[in-house]
């Protein structure tokens, strides 16, 4: 049996008071496009957060590739492979495409026993990584201040992906973007997946969810309301899903008690 990418079981989060999320269990195979959909404050964000090494969980175990693992912050989780891009992209303004995409991860030269930064090497990479993915920004060299919406997306698009990413994670990914932008973030989804690249989109735009993933996971109150394979169910079922809380292929169950 094959061994998923991600296994996440029984994931906890409190913030004080309020909690974020109760046992929720996620499961990823490597190349699967997942959507992950329910209404403001369901918990996908938090869970993602975890899953990116942002937060930390209070219960619960992650496994990549059948090993647990304790990302402790961001970094780890990039070296499992794991790469999230958030809704407002991360990126640095000032800063020139191809700084943004190798940022902390330049690379060097020594030039006269001096160390120098590698632009023309750094610059050439950024290309071919846009021309792989099916990406263009009007040049490597632009600060991305001067770039539409669209090409910031790619420009994190493909900073999450230079590095050998296994998973990428894209929060509310076409949320801000025009029409011709939107069908690029998903032709980029799709061309991930071919590329055996496992992508989690989080979004509340369900046209873009049953356009590109396999399966939707529907969240509410921190909690897993349902699973469908997305050739095995239709968009007036997962409204009913994140309106109602419940699942109509599931006999009503009492609520679990807080996690203490």
């Amino acid at each position: 049996m094959t061994v998923p990418f991600v296994e996440m079981h029984n994931i906890s989060k409190r913030f004080g008071a309020v909690v974020a999320l109760r046992r929720v269990n996620l499961i990823l195979q490597n190349g699967e496009v997942l959507g992950l959909v329910g209404d403001n404050a369901a918990g996908k964000s938090t869970l993602m957060k975890i899953l990116s090494g942002a937060y930390t969980p209070d219960a619960g175990e992650i496994l990549v590739e059948g090993t647990t693992m304790k990302f402790e912050n961001p970094i780890s989780a990039r070296t499992a492979g794991i790469e999230m891009i958030y809704q407002d992209y991360a990126l640095v303004p000032q800063l020139t495409v191809t700084q943004n995409i190798f940022l902390g991860r330049e690379h060097m030269r020594r030039r006269f026993g001096v160390a120098t930064l590698d632009n023309r090497r750094m610059d050439s990479e950024a290309g071919t990584m846009f021309q792989m993915l099916g990406l263009r920004v009007s040049s490597v060299t632009s600060p991305v201040q001067e770039l539409s919406g669209g090409q910031q997306q790619a420009v994190a698009i493909a900073r999450a992906t230079a590095f050998d990413a296994k998973l990428v994670i894209m929060d509310e990914p076409t949320a801000s973007l025009g029409v011709p932008a939107i069908a690029k973030v998903r032709e980029t989804i799709v061309r991930l997946k071919q590329n055996d690249v496992a992508v989690i989109m989080i979004s509340h735009r369900l046209e873009d969810v049953f356009s590109v993933a396999d399966r939707v996971i529907v969240m509410k109150h921190g909690q897993v309301v349902g699973m469908r394979d997305v050739s095995d169910t239709a968009t007036d079922e997962i409204v009913h899903m994140i309106v109602a809380g419940t699942d109509p292929r599931q006999p009503a169950a009492p609520d679990d008690p807080e996690p203490s």
